[in-house]
């Protein structure tokens, strides 16, 4: 025994046990609540499933139809004034140091819990033990790291309890709908935050799980990894777990001269591949026009934004936003064609009343007015665009 508690350790000894314990509540997040919970994106066997449950009972207290509920709306309502936690609403850091806040207040809407949160546990243990009761888990887990690592445990117990908030609330919610790169142009704002998923079980590939909110895996490109993925094949190969989904890989077919129902079947699947490879497409076009939009009143900031503004969903636009690029694509036939074009390109998978042998002939049609257009960056992408299948 310890002179401080049942097991005494070197200073380093403290950190990795702490660092441990607060990766297993992280995986609990990553695996458990989300991309099994309000996900479905797995199954897991009922003795990992409940392990996880239990566990973030004790080290953060939250119950799981309420992180489900949440997590749902902020899927069907992202960016909008519905969304429990944007930053592009609520500002980076109301989100970033007080998401945590944000979250506990819509979990308390009855009318979210009753729309978003179906098909959670609900049993014995669930109304009994978890729900309502979460002071009870956090305070079994203070005792138990007093009992096993003394008055230091007091200070690992402070470090679990706010990882959550702090990672998961606020630099998820936050940082990944704010900073990072993307891989896809989903209509939300969120990123990646870094290409290696790590530190928060492979919720830093934000924007890959925007774009494919039902994959088990959160990686797509070869450079990234997803250590949330690695635990689930491990536990699928230990019979613990079964993948339901993953993201389609994109598959180009070179050579191919029309659209057909292929095409229109993969550009629908993987229409955030499609728009983000439409924008790096015609990037060097739209930066040649901006820059050349200096001598027409358009200041430095407005042309900085354009960017943004060009990809971004014209329903999450404030009024000024939209005069300020509606300003911009006046003084210039080039970026106002690839805008327009950009735009029924994305409509095409809203159709929803249009046969699919009609929306065929319509991609086909845009492919060909793309050809026609004049702009060599927009005819080499709608040749590109035919090859997918």
């Amino acid at each position: 025994m310890g002179i401080n508690g049942l097991i005494d350790l070197p200073w380093w000894g403290y950190v990795l046990v702490t660092l441990g314990l607060t990766h297993i509540t992280i995986a609990g997040v990553t695996i458990f609540l989300h991309r099994h919970q309000a996900h479905r994106a797995l199954d897991l066997h009922p003795i990992p499933s409940h392990f996880f449950r239990f566990w973030l009972w004790l080290t953060t207290g939250m119950v799981t139809k309420e992180w489900a509920a949440v997590h749902r709306k902020h899927h069907a309502k992202c960016e909008t004034s519905d969304d429990p936690h944007s930053p592009q609403v609520e500002g980076i850091n109301k989100v970033m140091w007080e998401g945590a806040e944000l979250y506990r207040k819509a979990s308390r809407d009855p009318e979210i819990l009753e729309k978003f949160g179906h098909g959670t546990p609900d049993d014995w243990l669930e109304r009994h033990v978890y729900t309502g009761r979460s002071q009870w888990g956090i305070a079994i887990m203070v005792i138990i790291d007093v009992v096993l690592f003394g008055p230091i445990g007091l200070t690992i117990w402070a470090v679990q309890m706010a990882w959550i908030p702090l990672f998961a609330a606020g630099v998820i919610n936050g940082i990944g709908h704010f900073w990072g790169y993307r891989n896809f142009d989903s209509k939300d704002s969120s990123t990646n935050i870094v290409p290696w998923g790590i530190l928060i079980g492979g919720e830093e590939l934000h924007n890959n799980h925007h774009a494919y909110a039902t994959s088990a895996r959160l990686s797509n490109k070869w450079y990234e990894f997803d250590i949330g993925w690695l635990y689930i094949r491990l536990m699928e190969m230990a019979g613990l777990a079964k993948v339901k989904k993953v993201a389609p890989a994109v598959r180009l077919e070179l050579g191919k001269m029309r659209c057909d129902m292929s095409t229109l079947q993969a550009v629908v699947t993987h229409r955030y591949d499609v728009l983000a490879r439409f924008s790096h497409s015609v990037a060097a076009t739209c930066l040649e026009e901006v820059s050349r939009l200096r001598n027409h009143g358009i200041s430095q900031a407005e042309r900085s934004e354009f960017s943004r503004l060009f990809k971004s969903d014209p329903g999450f636009l404030s009024i000024e936003e939209k005069k300020r690029l509606e300003g911009m694509l006046a003084k210039s036939k080039v970026l106002a064609t690839l805008y327009a074009m950009r735009q029924e390109l994305a409509s095409v998978w809203q159709k929803s009343t249009s046969s699919k042998e009609q929306l065929v002939r319509q991609l086909e049609d845009w492919c060909h007015r793309a050809e026609g257009s004049g702009i060599a960056s927009l005819g080499e992408f709608s040749r590109q665009l035919r090859c997918y299948a």
